[in-house]
């Protein structure tokens, strides 16, 4: 079975926007596009697991999401960059309404998402990544015996003072997603 690389959007992939709520406020970070590209070349399957609790805020609907997904997509096809599979977390287990006031087990560091792409792709668990601005990625890696690498994009470096206090421990701490691919790639090469 091949391992995976799991992104995480806002922060990671696309510029940090609190609730984003439209896809155009959608920016790519610089070289995201070419860690996608890269993380597929070398033989992962490559996903994007995303909370998404401004749905259960009221910030915006599961098909505002979906568009801004959609978008998303499109912007990393224009750079040759292709996902397998995107997933999100429309609940939070605290704010908002029902259904989406929820504690549910797909919310990271909950590993619902990743079992979703593990069914749907076989993707092994033990040669896979989650890459991540939020300690809640570094978890959602732990909890799934996979390797997480925190980024210092969006929320990074503000998570980098909370991995000891959290117990929380990533492979590797890189300064974009495509610093992340390429530890990867070095260290962990697919077969």
């Amino acid at each position: 079975m091949r391992g995976g690389i799991f992104f995480d959007r806002d922060g990671t992939i696309n510029e940090e926007v609190s609730y984003l709520s439209s896809p155009e406020q959608l920016r790519l970070i610089p070289r995201s596009a070419q860690a996608i590209h890269d993380a597929r070349a070398a033989g992962f399957f490559v996903f994007i697991i995303s909370n998404q609790a401004g749905v259960a805020r009221g910030y915006l609907t599961e098909e505002g999401v979906e568009q801004i997904n959609s978008s998303l997509l499109r912007m990393l096809q224009a750079e040759h960059a292709t996902i397998d599979g995107i997933y999100y977390c429309p609940h939070h287990p605290e704010l908002g309404e029902a259904p989406y006031r929820l504690d549910c087990d797909c919310r990271k560091p909950h590993i619902g998402m990743m079992l979703q792409a593990q069914r749907e792709f076989g993707v092994d668990f033990s040669r896979s990544f989650v890459i991540g601005d939020k300690v809640s990625d570094i978890a959602t890696a732990n909890n799934a015996g996979a390797k997480g690498i925190l980024v210092k994009t969006g929320y990074g470096r503000e998570a980098m003072n909370l991995l000891s206090a959290k117990n929380v421990t990533p492979a590797y701490i890189a300064e974009d997603a495509f610093d992340a691919v390429q530890f990867i790639t070095r260290n962990y090469p697919q077969q």
